[in-house]
Order: structure tokens, then C-alpha cells, then sequence
């Protein structure tokens, strides 16, 4: 099941980034109030969560660094309740999808089966251990198609995105270096200048990258070591495994179907870049 959850992330991460790459959840953030961004950003993805502290949401994001998320929670909620913002962020990241599938593939039949197989997986996975995916548990899956196929496409995204911290956690990988470690992967060098983390100061990147040379994860010029490489991998494939219960929702046969009915929707937002 790790090659099917695998494929289902390929299938399913263009579905979910036009909530970070297409123009129209930020511009329905924007119209809230939100200052920046990260306000939008942190005041929606966190919402699941509810009104908790900082803290909190810092720990099951787990990648920012230190301060990060106080910059903008609970500030962002005091502007705009946690609520609006989500429906917001939802509201857009659904324009999106309609926009760039077309009227014509956004009605068919074929999505809308897409939507109800996602959905069923989605609503089927464990919530132990996994504290961003409960969140979104506890919320309404949408009626309407495109909605709910966003919407669910996201859960299985935060499944996931739990069961990654949890093996970057048994690998002993933090926040940043988990970033520096995914440039390198991307070919990104030198990887302190990734977009996650350039920003940092730079005393704080070079202890991090020197704690990492230390571990034999990479080498004396900021490049993979073969250790490194060997670690990289071992996350990802336990993140795959991690990924894999909410598809044993599905027959076969229904899996078969979910991956046909994705694959052209998929193909549709790869060529455009989920914008």
C-alpha cells in the first residue's frame, strides 16, 4: 500500500496547491483584512486546530522556526475568527480549481466520482497521533463536487503531512533541517538559500548545517553524503507507509477508478502549474 499512497500524493498535491499557487485565496484572504500572507496563511491552515495557542500550532506545523507563528497567531484570528478565514481560504482555492479545469471537466461525471472516492478515503483514516488531520475530521465535507474534492484532497494532505512529521521525528530531523534537507533533494545549492529558510539569520542556518555535517547527513561543501541520502530516502518511504490506511477504504476495484477518474484532472493542473 506505500506505492499506492505514493501514487495517490502524485495524483492529489496538484489538487491541493492551487491553494498556494493560484491568485485567488490570497485575494479572498486579502479582502478579509489579512496584512500579509502568512496572516492568511497561518489564520487558515491552522483553523482546523481551533482557538489555540501559538504554541500549539507551531508544534503540529513543526517545520517554522522559533517565533514564526507567533508573528501571526492569535493575532490573525483577533482580526478575522478562525472560521471566516478557513471558509475564505476554501472559497478561493475552489475558484481555482474551476477556473483552470474549465466548466466542461468540472461538471463531469468523472470528477465527481473523483470527489466521492476521495472523500470516502479521506473520512476513513486513523486520527491517532495525527493532530492536524483530527482537526479537519471534526469539519463538514462540502456538497458540492469541486468543493469536496478540494476539501479532501487537503485532509489526505494532512494526513500525510502528520505521518511526515512523525517520521522526520524518528529520524531525528527538526524543523529547518528537515527544509535543508528537502533543497538538496530539489537540487537547491546552497540549500541555506531555499525559500523556507534564506530568511533565518545566519549564524542560526550555520548551526544547523554544521549539526547535520556532524551527523555525516552532508558534506563539507553543503552536499548529500551518502548517509544523508540513505536517511532522506528512509522518511520518505515511512511517510508513504504512514500515508497508506485511509486507501484501505477502497475496493480495488473503487482505486482503480479514483486513479482513472484523477489522472486527467491531475495532467490539467500539472500543465498549469496548479495556477
Amino acid at each position: 500500500m506505500a506505492r499506492t499512497a505514493r501514487r495517490m500524493f502524485e495524483l492529489l498535491e496538484p489538487i491541493c496547491l492551487v491553494t498556494y499557487f493560484a491568485d485567488e485565496s490570497g485575494e479572498e484572504l486579502a479582502a478579509l483584512g489579512h496584512r500579509t500572507y502568512w496572516d492568511g496563511y497561518f489564520a487558515s491552515r491552522a483553523a482546523p486546530l481551533g482557538r489555540v495557542p501559538a504554541e500549539v500550532v507551531h508544534a503540529a506545523f513543526y517545520s517554522f522556526a522559533d517565533g514564526e507563528v507567533a508573528r501571526h497567531i492569535p493575532s490573525a484570528w483577533e482580526m478575522v475568527p478562525p472560521e471566516v478565514s478557513f471558509a475564505a481560504w476554501r472559497r478561493g482555492s475552489v475558484a481555482s480549481l474551476r477556473r483552470i479545469l474549465g466548466d466542461e471537466v468540472a461538471g463531469s461525471p468523472g470528477l465527481v466520482r473523483a470527489a466521492d472516492l476521495t472523500a470516502k478515503a479521506a473520512t476513513s483514516g486513523p486520527t491517532e497521533g495525527r493532530v492536524i488531520y483530527a482537526g479537519w475530521r471534526t469539519l463538514e465535507v462540502p456538497s458540492d463536487p469541486v468543493a469536496r474534492l478540494w476539501h479532501s484532497a487537503t485532509m489526505l494532505r494532512e494526513h500525510r503531512g502528520d505521518g511526515h512529521v512523525a517520521a522526520l521525528l524518528g529520524a531525528r530531523i527538526g524543523g529547518t533541517e528537515a527544509h535543508l534537507l528537502s533543497a538538496l533533494e530539489m537540487g537547491i545549492h546552497p540549500p541555506e538559500s531555499f525559500g523556507r529558510v534564506h530568511h533565518l539569520p545566519k549564524r542560526r542556518l550555520a548551526a544547523v548545517m554544521d549539526g547535520l555535517r556532524e551527523r555525516g547527513l552532508v558534506d563539507a561543501d553543503g552536499r548529500f553524503t551518502e548517509a544523508g541520502r540513505e536517511t532522506k530516502q528512509r522518511i520518505e518511504d515511512l511517510t508513504d507507509e504512514l500515508a497508506a490506511p485511509p486507501y484501505d477504504a477502497l475496493a480495488p476495484a473503487e482505486l482503480a477508478e479514483l486513479v482513472a477518474a484523477l489522472e486527467p484532472i491531475t495532467a490539467t493542473l500539472v500543465a498549469a502549474g496548479s495556477r
